[in-house]
C-alpha cells in the first residue's frame, strides 16, 4: 500500500510543490509518532498523551491548572481530565484545589510520578536520536531553520484568514 506522500510523486503533474511538501511532513511526522506511540506501549505500558501530560507537568515541579495543561497540549480539557484521573488513580498525579481560587485544581507529578517519567523520558531521548541518526548535525541545523520558516509562513497565512 503507498502512502499519500508515494502517490503524489508518482503523478507529480497533479499536485503543487507545496502539496508534496505538506505530504512529505505530513508522512514524516506520522512514521516517527508511531514509532515513538509503539516504542512508548511497548517499552512502558503507556500512550503517548499520558507521556505527553507527564512531560508537561515535568517542567512545572510547583503543579498546572488543567486549563493550562490543555492550552500546552493543544487539547480540550475533557482530554485532560480523563488522562489525570488515570494518573491519580495510579500514583502519578497529585491534585489539589489552588490556594487562589478554590474552583481550580492544581496538578503535578508525585515522586513515583517524577521518577518513572525521566526514566522514560531518558529513553524517548535515545529513540529520538535514533531515528534522526542519519542526519547530520549539519542537516538537523538546516532542518530547523526551514522548519522554523515553514511555521512562520503557516502562522502567517493563519492570521490573515482570521483577519
Amino acid at each position: 500500500m503507498l502512502d499519500s506522500e508515494t502517490k503524489a510523486v508518482e503523478t507529480p503533474e497533479d499536485h503543487a510543490e507545496e502539496l508534496r511538501l505538506w505530504l512529505r511532513l505530513l508522512t514524516c511526522t506520522t512514521l516517527i509518532e508511531g514509532e515513538v506511540r509503539g516504542r512508548l506501549r511497548q517499552r512502558f505500558d503507556v500512550t503517548l498523551p499520558r507521556f505527553d501530560l507527564m512531560a508537561q507537568l515535568d517542567k512545572a515541579p510547583d503543579g498546572m491548572t488543567l486549563s493550562d495543561v490543555s492550552k500546552r497540549m493543544m487539547v480540550s480539557n475533557g482530554n485532560v481530565t480523563g488522562l489525570v484521573e488515570r494518573l491519580v488513580e495510579s500514583g502519578h498525579l497529585d491534585r489539589r484545589t489552588s490556594d487562589t481560587d478554590r474552583r481550580v485544581q492544581v496538578i503535578r507529578l508525585t515522586k513515583l510520578g517524577r521518577a518513572e517519567f525521566r526514566r522514560m523520558a531518558a529513553e524517548h531521548e535515545a529513540w529520538i536520536a535514533d531515528l534522526f541518526a542519519d542526519l547530520s548535525p549539519k542537516d538537523v541545523r538546516e532542518l530547523m531553520r526551514l522548519l522554523a520558516k515553514t511555521k512562520a509562513s503557516a502562522q502567517k497565512s493563519a492570521g490573515r484568514r482570521r483577519a
